[in-house]
This record gives structure tokens, C-alpha cells and sequence, in this order.
């Protein structure tokens, strides 16, 4: 695996890239270069990988952040894919950034209900306060 530096990188640059990307790179380059460039701009974490790839449940464990009991519990229910190798478990790579990128949706979507929970309670309380006045 290698790790690329890519705070250092000029947004010109970038914009150049993408419009490169746009102009004249074909459908599946354009995707992954504008998707590069969009990390780079989000300083998110990037993953290249073949799509068959697979990674071991501690490698999984350790980046998706959580314990390997954990991410066992998660693998039996099925909410994450896996495969077995003899009778060691793998876990593609795709099934695990597909993983991700729901769960960092889910939790999108939940801090957004909290906050519109909150302004709406807000809202009832002034107009219950209002009422008393």
C-alpha cells in the first residue's frame, strides 16, 4: 500500500484536473478523476483498489474503527459481506467502502433529524410560551 501527500496540492491544480476530466477523459476515467479530485478538495481518504481485493477482519476492524467481536457480530448478521478462504474470513474491499458510505449516510441523516427535532421543540416551546403571555 502506498500513501500519498495530497494537502499539499494547489486547488488550481485541482481545477485543472478537473477540467481535464471533464473535457477529455472518457466516462470511466472522468468518474475517477473527478472522485479523486473531490477527496483531495474533502481531505477524505481515498482507496484504490482492484475491486476483488480483500482484507481480513482485523485489517476491516481497525478501519472501520471498532473492535473485531464487533465487527464479527456484524459479519454473522450479514450486514457487512464476507467471504471464507478455508476457514478464515475476507471481507472485499467494495463491500467494505459500500459499508462505509452507507453508514456515513445513516449517520448524515440521523444528526439531521436531531437537529430538525431540536428547532421544532424550539418552535413548539415558543409558541406554547406565547400562548401563555
Amino acid at each position: 500500500m502506498k500513501t500519498f501527500e495530497t494537502a499539499k496540492i494547489p486547488s488550481e491544480q485541482l481545477d485543472a484536473l478537473e477540467q481535464f476530466a471533464v473535457s477529455k477523459a472518457g466516462p470511466e476515467l472522468r468518474a475517477a478523476l473527478l472522485s479523486l479530485s473531490r477527496c483531495v478538495r474533502e481531505d477524505d481518504a481515498l482507496v484504490v483498489s482492484g475491486g476483488s481485493e480483500a482484507v481480513t477482519p482485523n485489517q476491516a476492524a481497525e478501519r472501520l474503527g471498532m473492535s473485531r467481536t464487533h465487527l464479527y457480530k456484524m459479519l454473522d448478521s450479514g450486514e457487512i459481506a464476507s467471504h471464507r478462504v478455508g476457514r478464515d474470513r475476507r471481507i472485499r474491499l467494495r463491500d467494505l467502502a459500500s459499508f462505509e458510505s452507507q453508514r456515513d449516510a445513516d449517520r448524515r441523516e440521523l444528526a439531521e433529524r436531531f437537529a430538525h427535532q431540536r428547532s421544532t421543540a424550539s418552535s413548539a416551546i415558543d409558541e406554547i410560551a406565547d400562548g401563555l403571555i
